[in-house]
């Protein structure tokens, strides 16, 4: 049994677990997974035929924007959440601060942007949903889990929007990060430099500083040079 738990402890602390354990991986997962759902759905069931004719209608009213609408914004939906998905996983590895910075301002951009696409098509094809005079025996559960995933779309895109604002703000602009840095640098350098550096205490100076010596010439006896001139 406690040989069990320590493999499960160990399981758990590995990077990759911690990282598909993350709330921004779980979220951005179950945007990919929405988003398929509506494209699947759409795709295979969202085109039926009458009994009395052969031709392919949307089981949403009729109504072919509607059913384009889902399979457009599910597929590229989709293929936004394996992009961005992508990023988190080699985020890491990446080193120029200009490229992380461009990739959070444009995940804070798309999910907005998905957020807004995700609410219009709830809202549109739910209410062509309920306006269709043909019920389909096939196509009615495709428009139903088109809807349904339709909706839980718009939280997870929501959340992911904050997430991606809050890790924008915790993220300085580029110039301001590096001054910040070389900053960081100097400080460092100063002080282990005022740190290591020490002076004497006790300085000694010379006693007779400001006395000057001059060099002493004998002078010669006034005596002597008034007798050899007489």
């Amino acid at each position: 049994m406690r040989k069990a738990v320590s493999t499960l402890q160990d399981f758990s602390d590995h990077d990759m677990v911690q990282f598909f354990l993350r709330p921004q991986i779980i979220t951005r997962t179950l945007a990919g997974v929405f988003s398929l759902t509506v494209f699947a759905s759409l795709v295979n069931e969202g085109y039926q035929n009458l009994v009395t004719s052969s031709e392919l209608h949307c089981v949403l009213n009729e109504n072919d924007a509607a059913c384009c609408y889902g399979i457009t914004v599910g597929a590229l939906s989709f293929f936004q959440s394996l992009l961005f998905l992508g990023f988190d996983i080699f985020d890491n590895t990446v080193t120029s601060y200009k490229f992380k910075y461009a990739i959070l301002v444009l995940d804070v951009t798309f999910s907005i942007i998905w957020t807004g696409l995700w609410s219009v098509g709830f809202c549109f094809l739910a209410h062509q949903w309920n306006r269709s005079t043909h019920h389909y025996l096939l196509g009615a559960s495709a428009a139903r889990a088109s809807i349904t995933f339709a909706f839980f779309s718009i939280p997870c895109w929501v959340y992911l929007a904050c997430l991606a604002l809050k890790n924008l703000w915790a993220e300085p602009p580029i110039p301001y990060k590096r001054s910040l840095d070389e900053g960081s640098v100097a400080l460092t350098t100063l002080s282990s430099s005022t740190t290591t550096t020490s002076f004497p205490s006790n300085v000694g100076y010379p006693e007779n500083v400001g006395t000057a010596s001059y060099p002493s010439t004998p002078v010669p006896n006034r005596l002597t040079l008034m007798n050899s001139d007489a």
